[in-house]
């Protein structure tokens, strides 16, 4: 289940982006969109699954991430660079269409391509991250009412602060960032600390093996990628949110395409009830939930999410 393949650098959109590929080209294309602040590497125990099952399985770095281009200024990385470069490689590897699976900024990012790209779509599935209406204010004063001027977000949008307190200390952060999640009916009871994540950051002291999500081995390719890259370029995504919402203003949130959202019922920023709005939004739903699941689901929980996987897509979009 864990075989994991070679990248290729492929050229779209004025850069190149590091991709693992698997599975028989002739099959359906699968388009796995990673977050952060993880890799393509995030999909290593879904990838060959997936592939086994006939599926053409696409996995890139996202731009800013591993082994891709690292382009320097936040405008490099708002949400139609983005997904240009998803539909650039897209097109680099001949496929018109693919569903596209995407995890926490990957669900965002997905999402969006969904309204703004909807033609290089066969289905989307949401991993934790849920289609949500735009909201009537900026997301950088939403998340100041949730968390306050420590919100971690709100912290990410000061040039050079996040990266200054993770640089350095990259095995460190890594151990920090995939801790095992609070306990179901707890949740309430960490905010609003628990969205303060820089500062929680500066005070953490390491934590046992058992409250860590990630094996040390896999951690550590993490932690090697971004000593190379930095944590600067993934972080330019959040320092978009404004610019983002700002661009959707006037766009259909509607989606007629078929969609599976997989929530995690112990993910504390992603929790199932934002899922709520989808009904309104889609007009093709499916909806599953992994109990006992936090933030990482990839990790976490691997057969559960590749069984819901699998059994959506071969019903919906047989390889």
């Amino acid at each position: 289940m864990t075989d994991f393949p070679t990248p290729q650098r492929i050229a779209t959109n004025g850069i190149e982006i590091s991709v693992h590929l698997a599975g028989p080209e002739t099959g359906q294309a699968l388009l796995l969109v990673h977050g952060w602040p993880e890799l393509a590497y995030s999909w290593k125990n879904q990838i060959s699954v997936l592939a086994n099952a006939g599926y053409r399985v696409i996995a890139p770095d996202l731009r800013g991430f591993g082994g891709s281009d690292c382009p320097g200024g936040v405008d490099a990385y708002d949400i139609d660079t983005m997904i240009a470069d998803l539909t650039g490689l897209l097109d680099a590897l001949g496929h018109d269409k693919a569903v596209w699976i995407g995890h926490d900024w990957g669900g965002i990012i997905t999402w969006h391509a969904a309204m703004l790209a909807a033609d290089r779509f066969d289905g989307v599935i949401g991993v934790n991250t849920p289609h949500l209406p735009r909201g009537a204010q900026p997301p950088t004063e939403a998340f100041r009412e949730i968390g306050g001027e420590d919100h971690y977000i709100l912290r990410f949008q000061e040039p050079g602060y996040a990266e200054g307190v993770f640089e350095g200390k990259e095995d460190e952060f890594f151990a920090f960032i995939f801790g095992s999640p609070p306990k179901i009916g707890k949740l309430e009871d960490y905010f609003p600390d628990i969205t303060h994540i820089p500062a929680q950051f500066e005070r953490f002291n390491g934590r046992p093996e058992k409250r860590i999500v990630v094996k040390p081995e896999d951690r550590a390719v993490y932690a090697e990628a971004y000593r190379k890259t930095g944590f600067a370029p993934g972080i330019n995504l959040y320092r978009n949110f404004d610019a983002n919402w700002q661009r959707m203003g006037g766009v259909d949130h509607r989606l007629s395409l078929p969609c599976l959202m997989i929530s995690a019922e112990l993910d504390f920023m992603l929790p199932p009830k934002l899922a709520g709005w989808m009904p309104a939004l889609c007009k093709d739903s499916e909806f599953a939930v992994i109990e006992g699941c936090g933030h990482w689901t990839m990790w976490e929980a691997p057969d559960e999410l590749n069984a819901y996987l699998l059994e959506w897509l071969e019903r919906r979009f047989p390889a």
